[in-house]
């Protein structure tokens, strides 16, 4: 049936323009040019706040392992072994609790994230793009006895996410870093 392969192929482009569009021009700051989305629609997740997906079950810890990235590319995880998911984990030289501390405060700091888990070694956030509502979840697994934080950052829906949840995990490493995180 060649209908359902021509609507797959037209969300996936749908997709892959919108997240472009989201992360270039808004996640940037080259929509300073642009004309400002205006606040009550940025609230409610963008022009597209449909796009925001369903939270995933699969969060939380399993024996200290995060969720498993799912084939498409758009997910990045430290306790993936392979080149397009893998990511390292974040280092730590301070106590587990400090190390937690320091995570969240740089967390708090970032555009359009929300955290909405938090027990004493894990934490739970969403990132929603400002344009088009796109939600991705964040976990952060504080694990004492590497002295690392085990990561995973995943969108929600489509196939392609263009390198953002992998640029995410690197910005909160360099703002975790610039704060005497690890030596």
């Amino acid at each position: 049936m060649p209908f359902p392969r021509i609507f797959t192929a037209i969300v996936t482009v749908v997709f892959s323009v919108a997240i472009a569009i989201s992360s270039v021009f808004f996640d940037t700051g080259l929509a300073l040019a642009l004309p400002t989305v205006p606040p009550p629609l940025v609230a409610a997740g963008g022009f597209f706040p449909f796009f925001s997906g369903i939270r995933p079950t699969t969060l939380g810890t399993q024996d200290g392992n995060l969720a498993a990235c799912p084939d498409s590319p758009n997910c990045v995880s430290s306790q993936s072994q392979d080149k397009t998911h893998g990511i390292a984990p974040i280092p730590y030289t301070a106590s587990a609790e400090e190390a937690f501390n320091q995570l969240k405060a740089v967390i708090q700091t970032l555009p359009r994230a929300e955290i909405i888990t938090e027990t004493t070694n894990y934490l739970y956030a969403e990132f929603t793009s400002s344009l088009m509502g796109f939600v991705d979840d964040a976990e952060f697994y504080v694990d004492p006895e590497a002295q690392v934080i085990q990561v995973r950052s995943a969108s929600r829906i489509g196939q392609s996410d263009l390198g953002i949840n992998r640029k995410r995990i690197e910005t909160i490493r360099e703002k975790l870093n610039g704060l005497n995180f690890a030596d």
